[in-house]
């Protein structure tokens, strides 16, 4: 490692050391709420999950009732009573909660996949295990049982993680006065403190009513001018000496495919052979908060087709997240404050994986290390960014080029709310090499004020093949070496009426995180925004409105100005649970060394007018830069989707988008774009889809500058079926087919290129 390397991460240590000093004598103070302690009763049983509460064990269950609507009311009563019963087996919590409701006719609820029941009646519990007030868990469960979890953190402002799956056991069950459901949570499934004595959790039950209103209900009392929500929650002890089990899951996996394809799109097929892999995932609570995942020959196939983005007058890539199972677990531990430098889709074919993710005490850390047999990443700029991947010569052909990757986080709680951490990444292989050492952190310095912060430094060494522009598929040309800096602070200030924020962030030319996600760098940023929100009453049309702002200033590395930047738009909440907002953009931009002056309207607004109904639409339209031709033109965008449930079983998902540009002379292109997917749910397991992808590209080529090689018509078509059983998340049995296709102006339709069948099975063995 450089001395210069070692010097940057000393001067962020030290910066961190500064901030930590100021933290540590603004602690804010604690919230002056009300907070219930319930004691957690032990018993022997597990119940019958069936929606029935028959047992006897429920009779000496601790019983919690929700009394306050948190929204759109604050603290109010709630409108709707709910009560929750709660005990434990010592080794799984139990939990039935009975949602009263006046007219059962008008519950929302049907079968649904994982974590799609939101605008569904739901109930659940949120917990945090370590009693620190930073993080927990979430369990949802809609009146047919279907299932919902989800990590979370409350370090500044609540964030959800999806991605987050456990296997756990649930049934719900409509009633003549509402709904019953039923959870069981193994011990097993949670992270928490193994100390041998009882333990505290903060806990809050959770009911989401969508009527009109989405009203959302509580046991506690909420607070807006709280800068955290865990710290509101009541708190619930017991769990003396409880049993994790052995906290060891094998899952074996086998996967069959074929995928055909053709070397040119007239071409015959070349009809591939069917292959079959075997693969092993295995994850081991060493102890009850350090968790070890391992994997050979995993499976990383993608089974779920992204969701369709359209890639039109755009110079920055375009991100798509990370949904396997493997980089999923444990994710939040490799998160830092402000940028995002691990963004695992970047591992595209790892042969094995290992990480180790735990928490003890106020320490939270992650370790993993992996290999890759594909080495593909960005290229950031401060104008648009590029792709490289990486070959090398092998037997006088171009082959993929290897490399290997390692990361290790680490962060530690200080005081009741505020953090500082480190993250180191690697990934390296021949003659490339990226690293990046980092220093993150977050302090409050009152009840109402936040400064957050991050710190970085990257060393790069490009293989020839960057090197060299005439040669490199990428066209590109960079430095042997690179080597620079990021920075970025954050200050907010919030109340339940308004906010004020800041910024800074200052990114080096040469700075790179090629196992994250940064694509712009070389450029310094300055905003400053601030918001109003007013709140209704009950009897009120809107149940909230407000407004917000922003100025910002971007310069490069050699102070020329590359954006100056203001912004307002005004926002309200109303009937059939309608979110909009309206707004206008004006900025002057620095593209190819010219100033361009863009005005933009832009609005956007969702609804639901009816059970199993959800509506979206959105549009921007004004003047934009054509970044193919250099110059100003009038854009036009308008989307939308919508969500429609066809009875219990079956539901639409369909969204459009089109993106038209105008400039001197007439039309320069028109995109549309459109993603229809049908699913007809069999039952809380199994599925079938239909997924259809369709992009239409159109373009006027005498309004494109000479050198501009671009079809009249551009057409593309991908489309997949795929059956879907899964037991739990980690226990599945997958069967698809998925094709794609193209047509140009050498083509008079869309001919498919690659077509693919596929299997896939997995079982959790859990010990």
């Amino acid at each position: 490692m450089s001395s210069s390397y070692l010097k940057s991460s000393l001067a962020a240590l030290v910066c961190s050391a500064a901030f930590l000093s100021i933290g540590a004598y603004a602690e804010p103070e604690a919230p002056k709420v009300e907070r219930k302690n319930y004691s957690l009763s032990r018993q022997n049983t597990a119940p019958v999950l069936d929606g029935v509460l028959s047992e006897s064990q429920w009779k000496n269950a601790v019983q919690i009732e929700l009394k306050y609507e948190n929204n759109p009311g604050e603290g109010i009563p709630a409108p709707v009573k709910t009560v929750a019963y709660l005990y434990e087996d010592g080794r799984s919590l139990h939990v039935a909660i009975k949602a009263y409701d006046p007219d059962p006719s008008k519950i929302r609820a049907y079968l649904r996949d994982r974590d799609t029941l939101w605008q569904d009646d739901n109930v659940g519990i949120i917990i945090d295990t370590f009693d620190d007030e930073r993080s927990g868990f979430e369990f949802f469960v809609n009146p047919l049982g279907a299932q919902a979890d989800m990590s979370m953190t409350d370090t500044n402002g609540w964030r959800e993680d999806s991605s987050w799956d456990a296997i756990w056991d649930s049934a719900g069950k409509i009633t003549d006065d509402g709904f019953v459901v039923e959870m069981s949570i193994p011990f097993t499934a949670l992270r928490f403190p193994q100390t041998g004595e009882a333990l505290t959790w903060n806990i809050a039950v959770w009911r989401n009513y969508p009527r009109d209103d989405r009203h959302q209900m509580s046991n506690y009392k909420p607070d807006r001018d709280s800068e955290c929500n865990l710290c509101l929650f009541d708190k619930i002890t017991g769990f003396k000496d409880i049993k994790p089990g052995k906290n060891f899951q094998l899952t074996p996996t086998l996967t069959s495919s074929r995928s055909d394809n053709k070397e040119d799109v007239n071409s015959d097929w070349e009809n591939g052979s069917f292959e079959v892999d075997g693969g092993l995932d295995l994850r081991w609570g060493i102890t009850q908060d350090m968790v070890l995942n391992a994997t050979i020959n995993p499976d990383f196939s993608q089974i779920e087709a992204d969701s369709a983005q359209l890639d039109i007058n755009n110079t920055f890539s375009l991100f798509f997240p990370e949904r396997r199972p493997f980089f999923l677990d444990g994710a939040t531990y490799f998160k830092t404050q402000r940028f995002n430098l691990v963004h695992t889709r970047n591992i595209a074919d790892p042969d094995y994986g290992t990480k180790i993710t735990g928490k003890t005490d106020e320490h939270a850390y992650g370790v993993m290390v992996a290999n890759d047999n594909q080495t593909t990443f960005l290229v950031p700029g401060n104008e648009g960014s590029d792709i490289a991947k990486l070959k090398k010569q092998r037997n006088d052909q171009s082959v993929d080029f290897e490399s290997d990757i390692a990361i290790a986080r680490y962060k530690m709680d200080i005081g009741e709310r505020n953090n500082i951490g480190a993250i180191v990444t690697s990934r390296r292989g021949g003659d490339y090499n990226n690293s990046v050492a980092s220093v993150d952190g977050s302090y409050w310095l009152s009840k109402e004020d936040n400064i957050n912060y991050q710190f970085a430094y990257s060393e790069t060494d490009n293989p020839m093949q960057l090197q060299n522009k005439e040669t490199n598929d990428e066209k590109l040309k960079l430095a042997p070496s690179q080597s620079d800096h990021a920075m970025s602070l954050g200050y907010s200030h919030s109340t339940r009426d308004y906010s004020i924020s800041a910024g800074y962030t200052n990114i080096g030319k040469d700075f790179r995180a090629d196992l994250g996600f940064m694509s712009q760098v070389d450029y310094e940023k300055i905003v400053i925004g601030g918001s109003q929100t007013w709140y209704g009453d009950d009897d009120d049309i809107l149940n909230r409105w407000g407004y917000y702002g922003d100025v910002d200033k971007t310069y490069d590395s050699q102070g020329k100005v590359l954006e100056e930047e203001a912004q307002i738009s005004a926002n309200l909440r109303g009937p059939m649970q309608l979110y909009s907002e309206v707004g206008v953009i004006a900025r002057n931009k620095l593209y190819d060394e010219d100033n361009y002056d863009e005005i933009l309207g832009t609005f956007y607004a969702n609804m639901s007018p009816a059970s199993g109904v959800r509506l979206e639409a959105y549009g921007r339209f004004g003047e934009l830069i054509d970044y193919a031709n250099n110059q100003l033109g009038d854009s036009l965008v308008l989307g939308g989707s919508l969500t429609w449930q066809i009875g219990t079983h079956l539901q639409f998902n369909g969204s459009f988008e089109t993106n038209q540009m105008d400039v001197d002379g007439g039309e320069l292109f028109s995109a549309q774009q459109s993603d229809i997917r049908l699913t007809y749910q069999f039952d809380m397991r199994s599925y079938i889809r239909m997924v259809v992808q369709y992009t239409d590209i159109s373009r006027n080529q005498s309004l494109y500058n000479e050198g501009n090689d671009v079809d009249a018509n551009s057409r593309y078509m991908n489309t997949q079926l795929l059956y879907s059983y899964k037991i739990n998340p980690q226990t599945l049995f997958f069967l698809g087919y998925s094709d794609r296709g193209r047509q140009d102006d050498d083509l008079s339709k869309i001919l498919r290129t690659d077509r693919t069948v596929f299997a896939k099975f997995s079982y959790a063995w859990q010990m």
